[in-house]
């Protein structure tokens, strides 16, 4: 599959039917598996043979999918997981412990800055958030000798920031960790941050990928060009034994293209559990099936709504990077030339009022906490995610009271511009 281009990946890649077999993924819906002798068994506990034995660790349904998934992001391993969360806190976890230190981009999704600054930290894990706009002598500067990875977002959700991968990359590489960039909104098909330098992807299943709003999920890819071994003072899980597997050193047995995959799956996956289900795994396929299909009609409707909201008189301003006077319009460019995602955020002059008078005459797109769907969805987050804050609160916190975020789907983009002409209108009735 390596040969083929993303387009074919996506319907192809993953699963191959053996003559006489089903055409589509199969649905493994079994928690165990069946062996002959305890010694074939013993031999899946002890790591020395492939196969399956328990699906809160493995199971082929899941496989088959995340295996098309790394294929599409150019990596050698992956493995999927409960939800895009999970997949953030496994690929930081399975290199960090107590008394790591993250460096982080502090435009990520808050759900993720949560997991960093709270969560970890109680765990003994320390991080420093830096500006996605921050120079490398101010990256530089956020390192410490116990830095074990660096983190963020190819798009963020919900600033849309665009990350400069391959500066982030070189910044983390010359202080000897990975860089773990989360790619949800892009996708493999408009950005593969492997290419730029990242080591690690990782992605919210639920968004895109699924497409449909069927499932949630989330996976990981190594990229498998990390060389764990040149920096073993630094991770001891991956380059020293694992006494749980009788002794096993991960970088050595599996090398640097399946270490890292295989120690989430069979430590981590095995104590936390955290499992994509095999139904979930099959929604999933079928979603990236069309993926290649679906992102650009994301992003033409993006673009048309962007450009339409930027003339309107009732709008303030329009954040959307395939705008030229975005920040972020030149880096986007480079990282993405056929453009991001469908997501775009405006803000309503006449704040909270408006808002709410703005998003009760939506006719056409839906009002949800969800993005990234094949259906148009709308959020005001001061009168839902982020309604304990007041006014000056949501000022500070970059998402004043007329923030409007907008996810377009796959609708014709004349009938999104009706419905938000129409919503534009009823604010000065």
């Amino acid at each position: 599959m390596s040969d083929y281009r993303i387009n074919t990946k996506c319907v192809q890649a993953g699963y191959t039917p053996e003559n006489g077999g089903p055409r589509q993924i199969p649905i493994i819906q079994s928690t165990t598996f069946k062996y002959d002798t305890s010694e074939d068994m013993g031999a899946l506990f002890d790591l020395e043979a492939s196969g399956y034995f328990y699906s809160r660790l493995q199971n082929p349904t899941c496989d088959m999918v995340a295996a098309k998934i790394a294929a599409l992001e150019g990596g050698t391993a992956g493995m999927l997981t409960g939800s895009g969360q999970s997949a953030n806190f496994f690929a930081l976890f399975n290199i960090c412990e107590a008394g790591s230190h993250i460096v982080s981009s502090s435009s990520i999704y808050g759900g993720t800055f949560n997991l960093l600054s709270v969560t970890m930290k109680k765990m003994g894990i320390d991080v420093t958030f830096v500006s996605p706009d921050a120079d490398e002598e101010e990256l530089n500067a956020a390192f410490r000798d116990n830095t074990r990875a660096m983190f963020g977002e190819t798009i963020a959700n919900p600033a849309l920031t665009v990350l400069d991968i391959e500066k982030f990359a070189r910044v983390a590489h010359a202080h000897g960790v990975p860089l773990i960039v989360d790619n949800t909104f892009p996708t493999p098909v408009n950005c593969r941050p492997i290419e730029w330098g990242a080591d690690i992807v990782t992605h919210s299943t639920t968004k895109y990928m699924d497409g449909h709003g069927v499932a949630v999920g989330g996976a990981i890819v190594d990229s498998g060009k990390f060389d764990w071994m040149a920096h073993a003072d630094k991770y001891p899980g991956l380059c020293t034994p694992d006494e749980s597997y009788h002794g096993i050193v991960y970088a050595e047995k599996f090398g640097q293209g399946g270490a890292f995959i295989t120690k989430a799956t069979s430590q981590l996956m095995r104590d936390l559990g955290s499992i994509q289900s095999p139904q979930s795994a099959f929604y999933l396929n079928l979603g990236l099936e069309s993926l290649h299909v679906r992102m650009p009609r994301h992003v033409e409707n993006g673009q048309a709504v962007a450009e339409f909201l930027q003339a309107q008189p009732q709008v303030t301003y329009v954040n959307y990077s395939g705008l030229p006077g975005n920040k972020y319009y030149e880096t986007a460019r480079k990282y993405m030339p056929n453009g991001g995602c469908g997501v775009v955020s405006f803000e309503l002059r006449g704040g909270r009022p408006a808002a709410e008078k703005f998003m009760k005459n939506l006719k056409l797109a839906a009002i949800e906490t969800h993005v990234a769907d094949a259906r148009t969805c709308c959020l005001n987050p001061a009168t839902s995610t982020h309604r304990q804050l007041t006014d000056q609160q949501l000022v500070e916190a970059g998402v004043p009271a007329g923030l409007i975020r907008m996810s377009c789907g796959l609708e014709d983009k004349e009938d999104l511009i009706a419905d938000l002409r129409q919503a534009l209108e009823a604010i000065e009735e």
